[in-house]
């Protein structure tokens, strides 16, 4: 994990329970949040695996009891990520001793003068978190790039889900030398930034901040006699196709995140992620309101006044029939339950079916005769009364 996610993520509250909570008590919230968003009891819920794999990490960290000191003694210093100032005021000089919790040199405290941290940043303290010992030049990991793509579905892959083979073009190490950006394998480690790939610098007040180092582009090696393919920069453009799978029920314009899917780390550090668009095509006959599937179903005057039962399809499945009460009015919408989108747990939404009285265009010698009759029939009834009254009242 890295420094900034140590520091900054709250894992008592992503297991829910308090900061002096027992060792049972932290194993007890995690049995029963792995089972709830175990990725076996909830297949193809993208967010559910997400949640076990943060509620996972957290288990590591304060299921560890050696971890969760460190954990709290990180926090209680630095917390949300900002220094808190001890006795001696933002102003003030203060000593402690930093050597135990992260570390340090053996036998030697670190000495923040002004509210600092000497001449190294904050980065520098927290070098060594989990690999204690130090001494040496540790040529650090690198995350991957996060990559970004698109997928175009059909209105059907959309609500059931699909598999689709997506091509992608990314930074990767390089084949010619094996990544170190070397010809011949042997890159040294930069002087500048002694392999860390970063480099501090003074804000004032005692304080630092950490850049990527511009000798070494951030790699914390320089190549002696550069790769002639990736210029030493131990990076080569790789194109590869990913099978990656869409859940059901993904909506136009989602971004879907895919966590280690994205460039190859280096020096043994993660991937990083991809995030895939997602554009849906228009359906001829569909629409969608969130979990809904939507269709206008035209019927006659005759099923609208009279009532009936009229047939209405379903996506992707059989038609199911619904009652049409009589005196149906034109744009009434009714519900077919369970014909709808997917659900992130696993059942599905409504078919909205709303009705459509058409008008013939072409009427026949009999029919032009009944609808005559019919007029007659209704002559004494003005369905606009009550228009003309409500305009006068206003």
């Amino acid at each position: 994990m890295s420094t900034k996610d140590f520091v900054e993520k709250d894992y008592y509250k992503v297991l829910g329970v308090p900061k002096d909570a027992t060792d049972a008590e932290v194993k007890k919230a995690y049995r029963k949040l792995a089972r709830e968003f175990h990725p076996d009891a909830n297949k193809g819920d993208a967010r559910a695996e997400e949640r076990f794999k943060e509620i996972s990490e957290a288990n590591d960290v304060l299921g560890d009891p050696k971890k969760r000191k460190e954990y709290d003694e990180a926090r209680a210093l630095f917390g949300n990520g900002g220094f808190r100032a001890g006795p001696g005021g933002a102003g003030g000089n203060f000593n402690f001793d930093l050597g135990d919790l992260f570390g340090g040199a053996p036998g030697g405290g670190q000495t923040a003068g002004a509210g600092g941290f000497g001449g190294g940043g904050i980065g520098d303290v927290f070098g060594g978190l989990f690999n204690r010992g130090g001494g040496g030049t540790r040529v650090q990991p690198r995350r991957g790039q996060d990559i970004e793509s698109e997928v175009t579905l059909s209105f059907t892959e959309a609500v059931d889900g699909a598999t689709v083979p997506l091509r992608m073009s990314s930074q990767a190490p390089c084949k010619a030398c094996s990544g170190t950006g070397d010809k011949n394998g042997t890159p040294r480690v930069c002087p500048t930034c002694v392999g860390t790939g970063q480099v501090s610098r003074g804000t004032g007040g005692g304080f630092s901040l950490t850049d990527p180092c511009v000798d070494c582009k951030g790699r914390g090696l320089i190549a002696q006699d550069p790769c002639e393919v990736c210029k030493g920069s131990g990076r080569a453009k790789s194109a590869r196709t990913m099978q990656v799978r869409i859940p059901a029920g993904v909506l136009d314009g989602q971004r879907i995140r895919l966590r280690g899917k994205g460039s190859p780390g280096e020096r043994g550090g993660p991937a990083g992620d991809l995030y895939v668009v997602v554009h849906v095509d228009a359906h001829p006959v569909f629409g969608r309101k969130g979990d809904n599937l939507t269709v206008t179903v035209p019927v006659t005057f005759a099923e609208a006044a009279l009532g009936g039962e009229v047939k209405v399809p379903t996506l992707g499945g059989p038609p199911v029939t619904l009652k049409l009460p009589a005196g149906t009015p034109n744009g009434r919408t009714m519900r077919a339950r369970g014909k709808g989108a997917v659900r992130k747990d696993g059942t599905r939404g409504d078919l909205l079916v709303t009705v459509e009285v058409s008008v013939p265009t072409d009427l026949g010698a009999e029919a032009q005769e009944a609808l005559e009759a019919y007029r007659k029939a209704t002559a004494g009834e003005d369905p606009r009364a009550e228009l003309f009254q409500a305009a006068k009242g206003a």
